[in-house]
């Protein structure tokens, strides 16, 4: 008599997966068993995949079950094209990799994104600028590459840092690759784009400090002070930026500002719980092509699975501390 084939039973492993997830997701602040959880989701993945398979085979499904996978790929394939057709963009759906959005976003939320049809659908203040004077903020690049720090003087050297401690001093911080050095205000009189620097109260896991941080930029003779109401947008990096040697593609900040170069338009963006504008880290200011879509809508926690499954376990720096607009 033939004996009768039984199948194994996955219920308890996709118990155990949601389970190493909420545990993944609750434990950011230990890095090592965030780490670990995160490894183990990936392993059980895999797991439940090969046993699904061969419960198939033991069942003589193979032909259905293949037939069934074919037709929910095909669906899933047809609903992508359709929110990308909808939503004027090729990049529909995204998630928040880092923590440089706090409170707004957080790390792991899943973000809808829409197209833009004009910039005018960007709520940010627009600059008009001629197309010659943003030409010649491009050729002294190294020169607007300006960030905000609190310092102490040591010296001829000075002890650099973004948190703001009794007796030190704030000021303007050029970074060059031979190393960078404090230079006065007055260096960025020629500059495009200038920046005010001050202190910015911040909350942290173990209390209050005091952070260095842009308080506001001057585009010609117009200043501009940061909006949370401003639209949060997503736009892909270029090589020469430093985010993407970083290895960040895409990037989801709030925009500050828009310069309207003789009609070409380009955005000043910043994360809320970054000290500073994404130009003064090193990165050249996003033009419209690169923009793809402003967030629309936001779904806490539910993307952190793309975070595990591309490698990124690790928490990012900046995820203990939310600054206070």
């Amino acid at each position: 008599m033939a004996r009768k084939k039984h199948n194994t039973n996955t219920l308890p492993l996709y118990i155990l997966l949601v389970v190493l997830f909420v545990v993944y997701i609750t434990m950011q602040s230990i890095v090592f068993i965030s780490y670990l959880a995160g490894i183990a989701i990936f392993l059980l993945i895999i797991g439940i995949i090969i046993l699904e398979v061969t419960n198939s085979t033991k069942g003589g499904m193979i032909k259905r079950d293949i037939i069934e996978l074919v037709l929910m790929v095909a669906l899933v394939l047809i609903a992508w094209v359709v929110i990308k057709y909808a939503l004027g963009t090729n990049y529909p759906i995204d998630v928040v990799p880092s923590c440089s959005m706090l409170p707004t976003f957080h790390r792991g939320d899943i973000i809808l994104i829409r197209g833009l049809n004009s910039p005018t659908t960007i709520n940010a203040p627009i600059v008009n600028v001629s197309a010659s004077s943003y030409n010649a903020m491009l050729s002294n690049i190294g020169n607007e590459f300006l960030s905000c720090v609190a310092y102490t003087q040591n010296g001829s050297s000075a002890t650099i840092s973004q948190e703001y401690h009794t007796g030190d001093t704030i000021g303007l911080y050029k970074y060059s690759p031979y190393g960078g050095s404090i230079v006065s205000n007055s260096s960025q009189s020629g500059n495009l784009v200038r920046f005010i620097c001050g202190t910015t109260p911040v909350k942290t896991s173990t209390g209050q400090i005091e952070y260095a941080a842009t308080k506001a930029i001057i585009i010609g003779n117009t200043v501009i002070t940061g909006d949370q109401n401003n639209t949060p947008i997503v736009y892909s990096t270029v090589p020469s930026d430093l985010f993407y040697k970083e290895g960040d593609s895409f990037i989801v900040h709030r925009v500050y500002a828009i310069i309207n170069a003789s009609g070409k338009y380009y955005t000043l963006t910043k994360g809320d719980n970054n000290p500073g504008l994404d130009m003064q880290y090193g990165n050249y200011p996003a033009n419209l092509s690169q923009v793809q879509g402003k967030v629309i809508l936001d779904i806490p926690y539910l993307g952190y699975l793309k975070l595990v499954l591309s490698d990124q376990l690790g928490q990012p720096a900046g995820c203990n501390t939310t600054m206070i607009n």
